[in-house]
C-alpha cells in the first residue's frame, strides 16, 4: 500500500474519531442540560450510533495505520513521541470504553422514559456525571496525541 494513501486515511480517521467524539459529546452534554426527555432520547440514540459508525472504526484503524507508517518510516516504539502517543491513546481508550457503555445505558433509559412520558431516573444522572468526567481525560489525551503526531518533538 502506498504510504501517502495510508497517511491520508490515518489523518482522516483521526479527524473522524476526534470530530465525532467532540461533536456528539457537545450535543449530548448540552441536550442533557435542557432536561428535555424527548430531546435527550433522540440525541442519545444518535450519539450511540455515531460512536459505532464513525468513532469505533477510526479507533481501530488509528493504531493499525500508525504502526504501519512507523514501520515504513523506520521509527521505533520507545520512550519518544511514539511511546507517549501510544500511552495517551491507551488512556483515552480506557476512558472511552466505559463512556460507550454508559452512553448505551443512558440511551436505553432515555428511550424508556420518553416512551412512558416519565422523567429520567436518578441513575441516568449518575451515569451522566461519570460520562462527563471520563470525557475530559479522553479528549485532553487526544489533543496531546494530535500535537505529538504533528510535532514529533522527541
Amino acid at each position: 500500500m502506498d504510504y501517502l494513501i495510508i497517511k491520508t486515511l490515518h489523518i482522516l480517521s483521526a479527524t473522524f474519531m476526534f470530530g465525532t467524539g467532540f461533536g456528539t459529546a457537545f450535543y449530548m452534554f448540552f441536550t442533557n442540560r435542557s432536561k428535555n426527555v424527548q430531546a435527550i432520547a433522540v440525541v442519545t440514540r444518535w450519539v450511540a450510533r455515531a460512536d459505532w459508525w464513525f468513532t469505533t472504526p477510526a479507533v481501530i484503524f488509528q493504531p493499525l495505520s500508525g504502526m504501519w507508517m512507523l514501520h515504513q518510516a523506520g521509527w521505533t516504539v520507545g520512550w519518544n513521541w511514539v511511546g507517549l502517543t501510544l500511552l495517551l491513546y491507551t488512556v483515552a481508550g480506557l476512558c472511552w470504553l466505559p463512556v460507550v457503555w454508559l452512553q448505551l445505558r443512558m440511551r436505553d433509559m432515555a428511550q424508556a422514559a420518553a416512551a412512558d412520558n416519565n422523567a429520567l431516573p436518578t441513575r441516568y444522572w449518575q451515569f451522566e456525571r461519570w460520562w462527563t468526567v471520563l470525557g475530559f481525560p479522553a479528549f485532553g489525551g487526544l489533543l496531546v496525541v494530535y500535537w505529538l503526531m504533528v510535532a514529533k518533538p522527541f
